[in-house]
């Protein structure tokens, strides 16, 4: 570790810089007034100053990347690691980080599901159950439990999909408006939620005026999505997820179907229930943006931690068509592993988080 922490009281550490989420913590780390970032690691770019590679304020801009085997040494003093690693990887690394004295946010897959569930969803054995026991899955908005997060040794980020996913349908799934059993869900992603690794899938002339399907009804986000909304005290939700690929670079929309229940059926003004019930649900929760279904936008959240939720019901079809959207990086990714970082440390859940304004056009 080189550099001072600039009066920066809570020491941190990401560990896999040069991923797409790893680069877009670095990005908030080093513009938030109380974390300071200590330790970056990348192989790929071990022994070279992260300003090289990313665009960044002075507080990370000299910041020497180094490499894994070494940063495993420096790992001491640290008060949180972030781990923007593949699950396999996140497993390694978060007991040697605890035994080092800091505390977790895990951004990859490694601590989301129960231990029975990974042969399925993930193709491998977890090699960590005990520590996979302790995980708190912490997503702010719909999990809540903050006294458990301030606690915690180890918090495991939602993905990005779950996050928009979860938040589209939970505010009528807690009021009773929708069947939880009957929850149809098709989420279009852009391709930086695939990772940086280069293939042909992924080539720009691959995906360039493309639009597909994939992972069909295989996908590791489905259980996820069904956990979430359990810990959100949502009973037996059954989801059919499908994820799209966008030709773009950033954002999640997604679309939610879901049948309207006897309670929202008889509730007289439906369409003025749906928007109480999604301003009720806004409240108290500061990255919300309760707007019309078609101001549902990539262009209204990337760049920010916001989510914005919509909704319109159809009486006639007994459906309600439920919408949101969120930056993958931020609010699906490293802004998210941030605010439960604020949340770990005792503060402001938007601290650090609030200026990022995105931008237009």
């Amino acid at each position: 570790m080189t550099g001072s922490t600039g009066g920066k009281g809570i020491r941190a550490g990401v560990v896999g810089v040069s991923g797409y989420a790893g680069m877009e913590l670095a990005r908030i780390l080093s513009r938030h007034p109380d974390f300071a970032l200590t330790l970056v690691t990348s192989d790929k770019w071990a022994g070279a100053a992260l300003g090289t590679k990313i665009a960044l304020p002075p507080a990370g801009r000299d910041r020497i990347c180094v490499a894994s085997a070494e940063a495993r040494t420096q790992l001491g003093g640290l008060d949180v690691v972030f781990l923007c690693t593949p699950a396999e990887v996140s497993i390694e690394w978060a007991p040697l980080a605890l035994a080092a004295g800091a505390r977790v946010v895990d951004l990859s897959g490694a601590f989301r599901l129960p231990a029975a569930d990974y042969p399925r969803w993930y193709g491998f054995t977890h090699g960590q159950p005990g520590l996979l026991a302790e995980a708190v899955y912490s997503m702010p908005e719909a999990t809540g439990a903050f006294d458990k997060l301030r606690a915690a040794r180890l918090v495991s980020n939602p993905g990005c999909y779950p996050t928009a996913a979860a938040l589209a349908v939970l505010p009528f799934l807690a009021a009773g408006l929708v069947d939880p059993r009957s929850l149809i869900i098709d989420a279009k992603s852009g391709t930086s939620g695939a990772g940086r690794k280069a293939t042909e899938a992924m080539s720009f002339s691959e995906v360039e005026g493309d639009l597909r399907a994939y992972r069909v009804l295989q996908h590791q986000h489905t259980p996820e999505i069904e956990r979430a909304l359990a810990l959100a005290g949502v009973a037996g939700a059954r989801v059919v997820f499908t994820p799209h690929l966008l030709p773009t670079r950033r954002g999640i929309l997604a679309t939610a179907y879901g049948r309207l229940t006897e309670k929202a059926k008889k509730a007289g003004d439906l369409a003025a229930v749906v928007g109480e019930t999604l301003a009720a649900f806004a409240q108290g929760r500061p990255f919300v943006r309760v707007v019309p279904p078609e101001a549902v936008t990539l262009a209204a959240v990337v760049g920010t931690n916001l989510v914005c939720l919509g909704a319109a019901a159809d009486l006639e079809k007994e459906t309600l068509v439920m919408f949101a959207s969120e930056d993958n990086l931020v609010k699906g990714a490293a802004g998210q592993a941030v605010q439960n970082a604020n949340l770990m440390f005792g503060l402001p859940e938007t601290l650090g988080l609030d200026v990022l304004t995105g931008h237009l056009p």
